[in-house]
């Protein structure tokens, strides 16, 4: 790995964390949405050299150039993310407690498992749209990679992204029907930067498929995700917040070492699609 392009700021993460775990309150059942996303962190900036080989590119030429810089990264194993997911989405007001993507839930650290009430991992990219299941790979990616409840988890599936639906139990707000899911207002811009991140991370270069959004809702086993123009939309709508930016260098200082290049510039969504 070079250190010039990915400094691991292993000093920097332990920082956070600490600060993070004296904003602990007592133990809450759930937290309103917009309270985990205006929540103020404290982590520090990236160093602006790890974009360096993507300077002054655009589209496939940004791409490319994207897909060998954020390449270059520590994967782990699937049992590791159980205890890596309480780290990168820690509740900021309550330290025993991870925030549920979906939900926006403030759920205890210690009730991860497949039980009701528990919370697992949800797979923001489905992991059966390119088949790649929990392997070491994409199927263990942290940057796609969410606490949820597991009832939630279930009723997503692995449907794709769009407008519309009804809710259901624990929603928080997001919202599902016969094809697609509508994650909350708050979280938003975070499932589009995931799922593009996948898009540029795997390109069927290292045994991996080729992962690409496109504008479909019916994308079934197929190594697409759709829909690729609400994506865009809702990453313009909800840019990155605090917490989302946190969670990147989390997983940067102490995980895999390499970054969401669209939380770091959201302007590069539009350059590549």
């Amino acid at each position: 790995m070079l250190a010039i392009r990915i400094p691991r700021r292993k000093a920097v993460a332990l920082a956070t964390a600490a600060v993070l775990a004296g904003l602990a309150a007592p133990a809450a059942t759930a937290t309103p949405a917009t309270a985990t996303e205006t929540a103020t962190t404290t982590a520090a900036s990236y160093d602006p050299a790890y974009y360096d080989a993507a300077a002054g590119k655009t589209g496939t030429a940004l791409k490319s150039a994207l897909h060998t810089i954020i390449s270059d990264q520590t994967k782990l194993s699937y049992s590791a993310v159980w205890e890596a997911l309480k780290v990168t989405d820690q509740d900021p007001n309550n330290s025993n407690n991870v925030i549920l993507l979906y939900s926006g839930i403030s759920r205890s650290k210690s009730l991860n498992g497949g039980d009701v009430g528990d919370w697992n991992r949800e797979h923001v990219w489905a992991k059966s749209h390119g088949d790649f299941g929990t392997s070491t790979g994409p199927g263990t990616d942290l940057h796609h990679l969410r606490p949820e409840d597991v009832q939630v988890n279930s009723i997503r599936g692995n449907k794709d992204f769009d407008n519309g639906g009804g809710s259901f139990t624990n929603s928080g707000g997001s919202l599902t029907d016969s094809n697609s899911f509508e994650p909350r207002d708050a979280v938003k811009g975070d499932v589009a930067r995931m799922i593009l991140y996948m898009a540029v991370r795997y390109e069927g270069t290292d045994g991996w498929p080729d992962l690409e959004p496109n504008d479909s809702v019916t994308n079934g086993t197929n190594p697409y995700h759709g829909r690729l123009s609400v994506l865009k939309q809702w990453h313009q709508e909800d840019p990155p917040s605090a917490f989302e930016r946190n969670r990147n260098d989390v997983i940067h200082d102490s995980y895999q070492h390499n970054r969401n290049p669209f939380i770091d510039h959201p302007e590069w969504v539009e350059s590549i699609w």
